[in-house]
C-alpha cells in the first residue's frame, strides 16, 4: 500500500494564484490562509498515518491489506475560492475555516467493495477520530453513475500554540471505481471534445458503472469464498 503525499502548496504558489484571481485584498487575512492550509495539511498527514497503520495491521493479523493505495491532495486556491462563492460563503478567513471541510484530502483505493467499509469503520472508531459527514454515494449512487463514500472527519493536531481539531475529508473507494471515475472526470474537463461525443461516452459510462459494480460484487464472492 502506498499513500502519495502531494507537495503543500507553499507562500509563493498561493501568492500568485490569490493574484490570479483578483480576491487578494478581498481575503485580507493572507497569514491567516497560509495558516489555515498549513493545519489542514497536517490534518490529512494524520488521517494518512492512522490508515497506513490500520492497513499494516490488517496485514499481520489478517493476511489481507484492504487498502490498495491512497492519495493526498489540498485543494488549490482558486479551486477553493471558486466553491466560496459558488456557496455564497462570506469570503472571509473565519468563513472558510467553518464553512469548508475539503481543503485537505485523501482518497483511499480499496480492493474490495467491503473494504472500503471496513477501512471506514476502524478509522472513525479511534478515540480521537470524530464523523462529521458522511455522503454513501455507492448504495446511494449518483445519475452519472458515480460511486464512491465520501466522509468529512476530524482530528486533533498538536501545534506549538495549541491543540486544533482539524477537518479532512476521506473519499473511499475501489480500484474499478476509481478507475471509473478518473475516466468521467476527463471526459467532463477535457472541453475540446465535441459535445456529440461527450454525450455518447456519458451515456456509455453511465452504464458500465453499473456492469462494473456488479463484476466487483462477484469478484468479492470469490474471494470472500476462498478466505
Amino acid at each position: 500500500m502506498i499513500l502519495e503525499r502531494n507537495n503543500f502548496p507553499n507562500v509563493r504558489q498561493i501568492t500568485r494564484e490569490l493574484n490570479r484571481s483578483g480576491l487578494k485584498d478581498q481575503i485580507g487575512d493572507f497569514k491567516g490562509l497560509i495558516a489555515i492550509y498549513q493545519l489542514r495539511h497536517a490534518g490529512a498527514n494524520e488521517i494518512g498515518t492512522k490508515l497506513e497503520n490500520l492497513d499494516d495491521e490488517y496485514s499481520v493479523n489478517y493476511d489481507h491489506n484492504p487498502i490498495h493505495h491512497m492519495e493526498e491532495r489540498m485543494k488549490s486556491v482558486n479551486s477553493l475560492l471558486r466553491k466560496v462563492q459558488k456557496k455564497g460563503y462570506p469570503l472571509t478567513i473565519e468563513s472558510i475555516d467553518k464553512n469548508i471541510h475539503d481543503i485537505a484530502g485523501i482518497r483511499v483505493v480499496t480492493n474490495y467493495i467491503e473494504d472500503i467499509y471496513k477501512v471506514e469503520d476502524a478509522l472513525v472508531r479511534q478515540s480521537d477520530v470524530t464523523l462529521l459527514k458522511r455522503k454513501d454515494y455507492i448504495q446511494d449512487p449518483k445519475p452519472s453513475g458515480y460511486r464512491s463514500l465520501h466522509i468529512v472527519v476530524s482530528v486533533p493536531v498538536f501545534q506549538s500554540n495549541g491543540v486544533f481539531d482539524v477537518p479532512v475529508e476521506v473519499q473511499i473507494r475501489t480500484i474499478g471505481m476509481d478507475m471509473w471515475a478518473s475516466l468521467e472526470h476527463k471526459l467532463r474537463y477535457k472541453t475540446n471534445v465535441p459535445a456529440d461525443k461527450v454525450a455518447k461516452h456519458t451515456a456509455s459510462l453511465q452504464k458500465y458503472a453499473g456492469e462494473l459494480y456488479d463484476i466487483e460484487s462477484r469478484m468479492q464472492e470469490i474471494f470472500r469464498d476462498l478466505k
